[in-house]
């Protein structure tokens, strides 16, 4: 399984962290990629240690254009999840400047209100597309970034171990504290404990 990004002499790639979480903003990143600049150091962010995703995200920062955003807690829970990642995604994209080819979702899903004909999405892309690696390191370190912050405002959840993430302990800390207001509240994995 192969996508030939390319055939295109510059792309965007998109990609969102956060997605399945139990708490907080999901975050997306566009990072527009002209094909001579390409590199294929980016890989999928997951793959990657914390310290290593640090430091790419600093280089991608210094030699590409690029978009970070999010939708809120609120969104998530008026729009549903995937229509408040398609959002984030949009306002991301929506950052560059600069005129692209093609814009490379990671993903089975095309970002509404944009230019739908510009628009590719491709499945594990985060693996296969250097622009959507790096999109996908970029909306990691943030977001990560942002769960930091949360853990100090609410210790007592253990943010900073397991990301907000469904984890055992994550939903033990839900069952013992009950939901914070950063807890999106639709998610069955929080509403079982309203």
């Amino acid at each position: 399984m192969s996508f030939n990004w390319q055939q295109y002499l510059s792309v965007v790639g998109v990609d969102e962290a956060g997605r399945g979480c139990l708490a907080g903003r999901v975050y997306a990143a566009a990072v527009y990629m002209p094909r001579d600049l390409a590199s294929e150091v980016f890989q999928d962010s997951k793959k990657l240690s914390e310290k290593r995703r640090e430091a790419l995200a600093e280089e991608i920062k210094a030699t590409y254009a690029y978009g970070i955003a999010y939708a809120s807690v609120a969104e998530i829970e008026e729009l549903n999840i995937l229509r408040a990642a398609l959002l984030a995604m949009k306002r991301a994209v929506e950052q560059i400047q600069e005129n692209y080819e093609r814009l490379l979702i990671d993903g089975n899903q095309k970002i509404p209100y944009l230019d739908a004909g510009k628009q590719t999405s491709v499945i594990k892309g985060d693996q296969l597309v250097p622009a959507i690696s790096a999109a996908s390191i970029l909306a990691k370190v943030k977001r990560d970034h942002y769960v930091y912050d949360l853990a100090e405002k609410y210790p007592q959840y253990g943010f900073e171990q397991h990301k907000a993430y469904a984890t055992k302990i994550h939903k033990a800390a839900i069952a013992k504290w009950g939901p914070s207001p950063e807890h999106r509240k639709t998610f069955a994995g929080v509403r079982e404990f309203i």
